[in-house]
């Protein structure tokens, strides 16, 4: 039986948090969250696309032809991949051929698709990649899904600069990018994301 919206959401979350805290190089991880969106959404395909050497290079997939990872480029602005990157903004279609920006690549196998759901994976405000999902019939993602997932592509985002897997994803002003594990008090159980601040101590000599 097919999983509500709701559950699918929910399900992709929960198995999230299992794969960032398992181990694993970062490819490894990527490729684990793909099946993992594709198996709780339903989905024939879901793909992951980052920004290297200025174009959109197809990371990992489930469903698309494994022969098209680390293949297929599209430039910001070509195609629908490279449409949400440009203009940094989701796309949710029923029928994917019909948005004038669609770009039909062979290699990947994606002639039998037609809806399509792309989220732009953001860092420090600026999009380094693309998370997306396709099925084969025509259908409308609901905004729980799409929401999940904004979630999983926030999440990525930190693994994906720390691993620096994208452009200018380089320490800059010496202070190191990506991912660092802080200790800190658990009030509810679940998954957050917040702003660390560090706060350095301050004596005064007294004469």
């Amino acid at each position: 039986m097919p999983l509500s919206a709701a559950t699918s959401a929910r399900e992709i979350l929960t198995g999230l948090h299992g794969v960032m805290a398992g181990r694993g190089a970062a490819q490894t991880k990527l490729d684990h969250v793909v099946d993992l969106i594709a198996e709780a959404m339903g989905s024939e395909v879901c793909s992951i696309y980052l920004l290297r050497d200025s174009v959109l290079e197809l990371f990992a997939t489930h469903g698309l032809n494994k022969e098209a990872v680390h293949v297929t480029r599209l430039a910001p602005g070509q195609g629908l991949v490279g449409t949400i990157v440009s203009e940094g903004r989701i796309l949710n279609l029923a029928e994917a051929s019909n948005h004038p920006a669609f770009a039909y690549r062979p290699e990947t196998g994606e002639d039998k698709f037609h809806s399509f759901a792309g989220v732009p994976i953001i860092f420090r405000e600026r999009a380094i990649g693309v998370l997306a999902v396709q099925h084969a019939d025509p259908r409308a993602y609901a905004d729980v899904e799409i929401e999940a997932l904004q979630t999983v592509a926030m999440v990525l985002s930190e693994l994906i600069a720390g691993a620096r897997l994208v452009d200018g994803a380089e320490r800059r002003g010496g202070q190191r990018e990506g991912m660092v594990r802080l200790a800190g008090l658990k009030l509810v159980a679940g998954m957050a994301r917040g702003t660390a601040v560090e706060r350095k101590s301050t004596r005064l000599n007294s004469s």
